[in-house]
Order: C-alpha cells, then sequence, then structure tokens
C-alpha cells in the first residue's frame, strides 16, 4: 500500500537545542539544514520483526540531504511543542503506516555534511521497536525497503558504506557493541 501524504515541510519549527539538549529556542527545518547546521532534536527508530531482521528505508529522490541512501527504519524531528514520544509515534504512522510501541536506547549528538547541500546537527534520540505489521509507505519519503538481518547488514555496510547514511552508520555500530541484549529481549 502506498502513501503520498506530504508530512514535511521547510518551514516547520525545530527545537534547537545545546549539547546538553537544554532548549535554545525554534528555527525552521530549512535554516537547522543551512551550511554547517544548527544543533537540533532529532530521533532515529530501528523496527525489528519476529525474524530479528531489521527495517531499513531507502530515502526519497526527494530528500534534500542523503536522497536515496539507504538508512534506519525511520527518522525525523519533534516539532516545537511536541514531545519526543509523540514525534516518534507520529512519524511511524506517517511515513510506515503502523505504530508499535517503542524503546529509547541512547542519545547522542554527531554533525555531517552532505556535499555542498547541507548538514545534519542533530541531538538525535534512538529508539528499537518490534512490528509484523503491514507497511504503507510514504512515497515522499522513502523510495524503497527491505528487511535484512544483522550479519547481512554488517557485511554490507563493510562492503558498501557510501550508500548508507552517515547516522545509521554510527548508531548501528553503537546498537551492535552495546545494545544488541535489549534487541534480542523485543
Amino acid at each position: 500500500m502506498i502513501n503520498n501524504e506530504i508530512v514535511s515541510f521547510d518551514d516547520e519549527m525545530l527545537i534547537v537545542v545545546d549539547r546538553e539538549d537544554n532548549i535554545l529556542g525554534y528555527r525552521s527545518k530549512a535554516e537547522c539544514h543551512e551550511g554547517e547546521g544548527i544543533l537540533h532534536r532529532a530521533f532515529s527508530i530501528f523496527i525489528f520483526n519476529d525474524q530479528g531482521q531489521l527495517l531499513l528505508q531507502q530515502r526519497s529522490a526527494q530528500k534534500l540531504l542523503w536522497p536515496l541512501f539507504w538508512s534506519n527504519s525511520c527518522c525525523s524531528h519533534p516539532r516545537k511543542g511536541e514531545s519526543l514520544d509523540i514525534a516518534v509515534h507520529r512519524r511511524l504512522q506517517q511515513e510506515l503506516g503502523f505504530e508499535t510501541k517503542l524503546n529509547h536506547l541512547f542519545a547522542f549528538q554527531y554533525q555531517a555534511k552532505f556535499k555542498h547541500v547541507g548538514s545534519e546537527n542533530e541531538m538525535c534520540a534512538v529508539f528499537i521497536g518490534k512490528s509484523n505489521a503491514s507497511i504503507s509507505v510514504n512515497e515522499n519519503e522513502i523510495a524503497a525497503w527491505k528487511y535484512i538481518n544483522s550479519l547481512n547488514l554488517s557485511e554490507e555496510l563493510a562492503r558498501n558504506p557510501e550508500k548508507y547514511t552517515p547516522w545509521f552508520k554510527m548508531e548501528w555500530e553503537r546498537i551492535v557493541s552495546d545494545f544488541w541484549n535489549d534487541i534480542e529481549s523485543l
């Protein structure tokens, strides 16, 4: 099933933070990603199925930063006035068309520049969940999707790291090294 609702806007107000995640104010999504980027809140979601496979998405060709790169199941930003909990569930529904319980694993700050186009500069909260629900892809956000087991994913990341978003590679490395028991207990 395909969904073509527009759910992301350059003028949506994101939450600007310092390195301790204290709110400093609000800036548009476009402003937050210009140049070296302005540090703002974000999140990444990793969804596993009953077979322990991770749901990956290939980012839409319409994305300004890292179009057509493979990444984690879902990622985005909480908006001004929106809690992280509300934001992660909103975006999971908007991008993939289902809901599931999500567990927070960790948060980290990173900055990554994409060519001359712009940058991510995020305080990113990482969540995991489990679902076997049917997927309704939002074609404005996702070009393709697939399930992959952890061994094949790690091999693929080693062979073709240039096909994956920088935040996903950092998050996957940390999940495998520090949080694998959390994945197995889903």
